[in-house]
């Protein structure tokens, strides 16, 4: 099996990093999506003793939205975080993108102009061996299937975060998205959702997922699953609860 199973410090309660870090590995995980300020995180000499001494790898560094313009501020900081995410040795950098605009959907010069924006990300990750993921989210400039084929048209360089719930609410199939974009993806989020709130995967199944990860490694893809916590259960009941679902699945 060549799936990977990380966890995202997305909805941790406090932010006690060594105590968070020591929840993974016991049970099952074996790396984790970190979201914290460069600021929090501190040195990277230092993010890497905590999990050396964890023993747990870093999956992704994900950064702040995508901007539309390579001269916004936002665009160079996640530039500096692609660059920190090199200094940890960690290949993978995931940033979402700006929000929906006034016009929907988004018109083509738009989606252009932000691909743009994208690719200079991608192309300055891969001169640090850093792959530059882009992630699709409901209400931003890509806000449907069919917006999200015509951006991902437009990007060369930079790779697909897949991510299940965002699919699953624009009434795509996550298997077909999965086929739909097999050369594409890097890394894929797996979320539950109940009452319209991000849950664990037992609380709010959005699909088989036994299927879901079958067919993942039927189009080839090898790497990291990033299981997204919902945030309602202390943090060791949602860990242990998250990979007990995947390993009732054979995973």
């Amino acid at each position: 099996m060549n799936l990977r199973f990380a966890y995202s410090s997305l909805f941790w309660p406090h932010k006690d990093l060594e105590r968070n870090l020591a929840l993974l590995a016991p049970n099952g995980f074996e790396g984790w999506e970190t979201r914290e300020s460069l600021d929090w995180l501190g040195p990277p000499q230092r993010l890497i003793r905590l999990c050396r001494d964890a023993g747990i790898e870093i999956a992704a560094v994900t950064g702040p939205n995508a901007s539309r313009s390579i001269a916004d501020e936002a665009h160079q900081i996640c530039k500096r975080r692609i660059e920190y995410a090199a200094d940890l040795g960690v290949a993978l950098y995931m940033t979402k993108g700006p929000a929906h605009g006034k016009i929907s959907p988004t018109p083509d010069a738009e989606l252009d102009t932000i691909a743009r924006v994208y690719e200079d990300l991608a192309e300055h990750g891969q001169r640090l061996g850093v792959t530059v993921t882009y992630h699709p989210h409901e209400k931003h400039f890509v806000d449907s299937t069919e917006e999200w084929r015509s951006f991902m048209s437009r990007l060369k360089t930079c790779r697909l975060c897949l991510d299940v719930m965002h699919a699953v609410l624009w009434n795509y199939d996550p298997i077909q998205a999965a086929q739909d974009f097999a050369s594409r993806i890097s890394y894929i989020h797996l979320h539950g959702r109940n009452s319209q709130q991000p849950a664990d995967l037992d609380d709010g199944p959005l699909c088989n997922y036994g299927q879901f990860l079958s067919a993942v490694e039927n189009v080839g893809f090898s790497g990291w699953i990033v299981v997204i916590p919902g945030g309602q259960r202390p943090a060791l009941e949602s860990v242990q609860k998250n990979r007990t679902v995947l390993r009732n699945f054979g995973y």
